[in-house]
């Protein structure tokens, strides 16, 4: 078979097939009188094998070595082509996220693409000031994508860059609470704790549910915080979570300010007071767990608040006795 004919049956052009032979990797077995090329069926079938293995990504030399080396084994070979493959599918999905999130900003012109850029290569820079640089002037300059926002944050372990980032999808509304979300159910809690740190940041109705609705999160870390973001803005839903968070010591003292700031509104200070001494009375409390109930009643006004301190300052517990009787001389001189 002539090579323009063996050209149109292999989907293999001619030039190819010259390249080929130049390389030693198909020699066509014979020749006409006339001095043209010619295929026979082994060649033919030949070609086709080189294609087959050109598909999987072979180089040509590579190519060579798996047909004419009787000592070559193909599993060291398809290792390493399933390690560049995968290298080549992240970069490419790498790549595609990089365009969605350029044409998900709307830029105006070239110049808006070319700032977008930049913006999103800093936040991936291994320099922390280029990082929080590029947080800051993602809302005064042109608006970075929320999604590569909220993926900065929930991997940001600079306290300083975590917060400038906090602090721009803060801006940026609800559009991130969604992608935030996400991050309170990762396997890491790394980042659920960032997760729960960003929306509490988001001052919107929709960062409340969320925040509400982490209030029965498994992570104990993740409870708190909503908890004590709640707190600060009002939520009487809160109040359980700060006092188990004051029973098991864990950022008690913020949740106690965050319940004296709610026990400021006359219609949660009773609720306050009454599940404080309830847990003061229940039995197997441990000692220390009822000295910070007992200081946790220190900024909770009401008549319930002074009864219970006056009935702890008589408490078996030298240390929640002590404690109760300073508190009640401070509020009778107030």
């Amino acid at each position: 078979m002539l090579i323009g004919d063996v050209a149109r049956r292999s989907g293999v052009s001619a030039r190819m097939l010259r390249h080929y032979e130049s390389l030693g990797l198909v020699r066509p077995t014979g020749r006409t009188e006339a001095g043209y090329r010619e295929y026979s069926s082994e060649d033919i079938q030949r070609i086709f094998h080189i294609e087959i293995l050109r598909s999987l990504g072979l180089s040509l030399r590579e190519v060579g070595r798996a047909l004419d080396d009787p000592g070559f084994t193909p599993s060291e070979l398809v290792d390493d082509l399933i390690r560049q493959t995968r290298e080549r599918i992240a970069a490419e999905t790498e790549l595609l996220t990089r365009l969605r999130r350029i044409g998900a900003a709307e830029p105006a012109g070239w110049e808006d693409v070319l700032r977008i850029v930049a913006l999103l290569q800093a936040l991936g820079s291994e320099s922390a000031g280029k990082r929080q640089r590029a947080a800051l002037s993602s809302v005064e300059e042109v608006s970075v994508p929320v999604e590569a926002l909220v993926e900065a944050a929930l991997s940001e372990t600079d306290p300083n860059v975590a917060g400038a980032l906090r602090w721009a999808l803060a801006r940026s509304g609800d559009s991130g609470v969604a992608l935030l979300a996400e991050g309170l159910d990762s396997p890491v809690a790394a980042v659920r704790k960032r997760a729960v740190q960003s929306i509490a940041e988001i001052p919107s109705g929709a960062a409340t549910a969320l925040l509400q609705q982490a209030l029965t999160n498994s992570d104990v870390v993740v409870r708190s915080c909503a908890a004590l973001a709640l707190g600060a803005r009002g939520a009487a839903d809160a109040v359980p979570t700060l006092i188990d968070m004051i029973v098991e010591g864990t950022n008690d003292v913020d949740a106690a300010d965050a319940l004296s700031t709610l026990a400021s509104d006359p219609a949660l200070t009773e609720q306050i007071a009454t599940r404080l001494v309830g847990c003061l009375a229940q039995s197997g409390i441990e000692s220390s767990a009822r000295r910070r109930l007992t200081q946790a009643l220190a900024d909770i006004p009401g008549i319930t608040t002074s009864r219970a301190l006056a009935d702890l300052s008589d408490d078996e517990d030298r240390a929640v006795a002590l404690t109760a009787t300073y508190l009640l001389k401070l509020r009778s001189a107030q």
